[in-house]
């Protein structure tokens, strides 16, 4: 068997982050994505600020056009209980599609020297440090693993499994051409779910924006219906053209996150799924996968043991990304409030800018 100093299986951001990271470093590593790449999934496509200069870290530089030429994001709306409420986004996020994110993402991998493999579905690991892992096609051996397959496979902690026996959530997401749509992410929130909508860019003299949404099976199970359900957002969408097919992924699941997981670590949705209406997940993704690789670093060189690096990662996560699915869960139990409760505090908090602000520094 051939072997390496990192196996990181799963190639969406948080898995490229990890694998760009470590070669940078030295290491030899090994990336492994299921299906082909770039592909559409569900996605907000809202790269907030926090996580823009660690996109230009991960990409080389003839790539950085990708985040300068993107759309700027300055202002949040959100539509609920016929309330409005806005607020400014500072500094600005970015609107990066993700085909050609994970495009970058994996186009960077190979210029680091990652060898990175799609088509390669993943069909055990075995070990604990040292790992075997076998494909469709062969076994290779590693000193780690790290984990980046997603919330949903046959790898990723049993929390989430275990938790996926409630209501039943999907997410679904489509391309529009829309005329000059509002240089803002408005969300829409109704009975069952809410819906993201955001400017992705322009095509043919036509603007266009992304339309995502974390629904209830039992409301919805298309995007045409999710456009339905919020009477600002079914006239805003009357005249939309569709620019791609939709694409859905179920089952949503929140649980607490699980850094670790039979021996690896755990990255992006792998570790836990964050409420997409945060705007965050991409940021978590980036910056899970880097903490992994920097944790991981010391064992390549000899400096420390598997189990501290670890132990080091779990902590670090704990300490850095947990703040952001405790504020989501939150703000997720607050919009699940009665009506009659709920409808007089937005009333609130659309007076006072200042505690939506501070709403949305708490999910940074």
């Amino acid at each position: 068997m051939s072997g390496y100093d990192l196996i990181v299986i799963g190639a969406g951001p948080g898995g490229c982050a990890t694998a760009i990271t470590a070669a940078s470093s030295g290491a030899k590593v090994l990336l492994l994505e299921r299906g082909r790449f770039p592909r559409h999934k569900v996605c907000g496509e809202f790269v907030s600020a926090e996580s823009l200069q660690l996109l230009e870290r991960l990409l080389k530089t003839e790539d950085h056009k990708l985040i300068s030429s993107a759309p700027r994001i300055a202002r949040g709306r959100i539509f609920a209980d016929r309330t409005e409420i806005s607020t400014e986004i500072r500094p600005a996020a970015a609107s990066i599609t993700r085909f050609d994110l994970d495009a970058a993402l994996w186009k960077s991998c190979l210029e680091h020297g990652v060898d990175a493999r799609a088509n390669s579905p993943v069909k055990a690991v075995e070990g604990a440090g040292p790992f075997r892992i076998t494909t469709e096609n062969e076994a290779v051996a590693a000193q780690s693993v790290v984990n980046a397959t997603g919330r949903w496979s046959n790898l990723t902690a049993m929390a989430g499994h275990t938790q996926a026996n409630g209501e039943r959530r999907i997410g679904v997401k489509a391309h529009f051409h829309e005329t000059s749509p509002a240089a803002s992410v408005d969300l829409y929130f109704f009975e069952g779910g809410y819906c993201g909508v955001q400017p992705i860019g322009e095509q043919n003299g036509s603007g266009v924006v992304n339309a995502c949404a974390m629904v209830s099976a039992r409301c919805a199970t298309t995007i045409s219906d999710v456009l339905q359900l919020h009477p600002v957002l079914k006239e805003r969408s009357r005249h939309w053209r569709p620019l791609t097919q939709a694409v859905t992924t179920s089952p949503l699941v929140f649980h607490a996150p699980a850094p670790l997981a039979a021996g690896m670590l755990q990255v992006g949705d792998s570790a836990t799924f964050v409420d997409p209406f945060i705007g965050d997940g991409i940021s978590l993704a980036l910056r899970s996968g880097v903490l992994a690789a920097e944790c991981l670093v010391p064992f390549f060189s000899g400096n420390r043991s598997l189990p501290e690096a670890r132990a080091e990662y779990a902590k670090y996560y704990r300490q850095r990304l947990s703040h952001v699915f405790r504020a989501s869960s939150m703000l997720r139990g607050i919009l699940g409030w009665p009506r009659m409760i709920r409808r007089p505090l937005l009333g609130l908090v659309q007076k006072a800018p200042s505690v939506t602000r501070r709403l949305v520094k708490m999910t940074r």
